[in-house]
């Protein structure tokens, strides 16, 4: 196992779109949502068992969530946990990490992943991130994993790749694109150099801070300035003064969209972000009647639902076809399988009525 591979898992994110079970004190990153026996996040650790040791594996999380990371992932140090004071996007996070991964190794060569991706084919997205891993440790390149697409899909942002190289899987980046609306999502399937876009990256520590340096020179002098006190006492002193003034931007705005050095390698590993409940639905064994039920559930003339309701509570569903029905610390929410994007508004609108009350 190469001693210069590192992961960073980002876990800092409230994944509001997986309300009600996904909470501020208890997001969605550290429930078994699967019913696996494990939480996403240690599912996500284990991944990486061949590919990084595991004190080369560093988790940024918010500072709420210490207690439920170290309980998780007994194995790390408190070097390898970094805590962020607020939310300030991806770009923050990723030089955070990046920067602190540095000052130990300067010939890092690393992988950043979400907390909350669903992988069926495991031994393939090994291969995937190994390929990945050969590719930078030999070039100054930002490489991101694409998804093959399998459908029109309005909820995953997408990249477009030049159209060279028809017998490599690696495809340098032509454009990053927004979430797009039905057609113009099933015009990307159509055109064939089109895939969703994982928000998984690999590049060596010393590309990415020259990235920053270029295209970001404001947030990498501040981390930058972080190189005296990185796995000392006063880190957390520091992180806190500066993260409030970094700004809040993602790194595909902030660095992969402006680079001229960005690849993607096409892959299909059973892929999902499980970023909605849809997305659950989708990837979860089903009744003969199409549904996915967690609970105590009595169903009639229902068909093609996601249900998980509390197991100290029996729940009795009749005549409903596509609907979402999610019940967890005192929030009900039922709602139409093809209305899920409304969920964020239903939060905000909770939030604006209820405060923090049922966040």
């Amino acid at each position: 196992m190469n001693k210069n591979n590192y992961v960073v898992i980002m876990a800092g994110g409230i994944g509001s779109r997986f309300w009600p079970y996904s909470r501020t004190r208890f997001p969605k990153q550290f429930h078994d949502i699967l019913g696996v026996g494990k939480s996403m996040l240690q599912q996500t650790a284990d991944r990486f068992a061949n590919i990084c040791p595991k004190e080369n594996i560093y988790i940024v999380t918010n500072k709420i969530y210490l207690e439920l990371v170290e309980k998780m992932l007994p194995f790390l140090s408190r070097d390898q946990i970094l805590l962020e004071p607020l939310a300030r996007n991806t770009a923050p996070c990723i030089a955070y990490a990046c920067y602190k991964i540095y000052k130990k190794n300067p010939d890092a060569n690393i992988v950043v992943t979400p907390s909350d991706q669903f992988v069926l084919k495991e031994e393939v997205f090994e291969e995937t991130i190994k390929s990945g891993l050969n590719v930078t440790s030999g070039k100054d390149a930002l490489v991101t994993i694409g998804i093959l697409p399998s459908r029109p899909d309005i909820g995953y942002g997408y990249i477009q790749y030049e159209k060279e190289d028809e017998h490599s899987s690696l495809k340098k980046v032509k454009k990053f694109k927004e979430k797009p609306d039905y057609d113009t999502a099933l015009d990307y399937l159509r055109s064939g150099n089109y895939v969703w876009n994982s928000g998984l990256f690999i590049w060596t520590a010393k590309a990415i801070k020259k990235a920053f340096q270029s295209f970001m020179p404001v947030l990498h002098t501040q981390f930058e300035e972080g190189n005296n006190v990185y796995y000392s006492r006063d880190e957390e002193n520091f992180i806190e003064t500066i993260y409030p003034l970094c700004e809040n931007i993602s790194i595909d705005y902030g660095i992969m969209e402006k680079a001229n050095n960005v690849y993607v390698i096409l892959a299909d590993y059973g892929w999902s972000d499980v970023g909605t409940w849809k997305s659950v639905y989708d990837i979860s064994d089903k009744t003969e009647d199409g549904n996915v039920i967690a609970g105590n559930v009595l169903v009639y003339n229902t068909k093609d639902c996601i249900i998980k309701t509390p197991s100290e509570k029996l729940v009795v569903v009749n005549g409903l076809e596509g609907f979402i029905i999610a019940e967890h610390d005192g929030v009900l929410m039922i709602c139409k399988k093809d209305d899920e994007q409304k969920v964020k508004e239903f939060v905000a609108e909770a939030k604006a009525k209820f405060a923090d009350k049922f966040m």
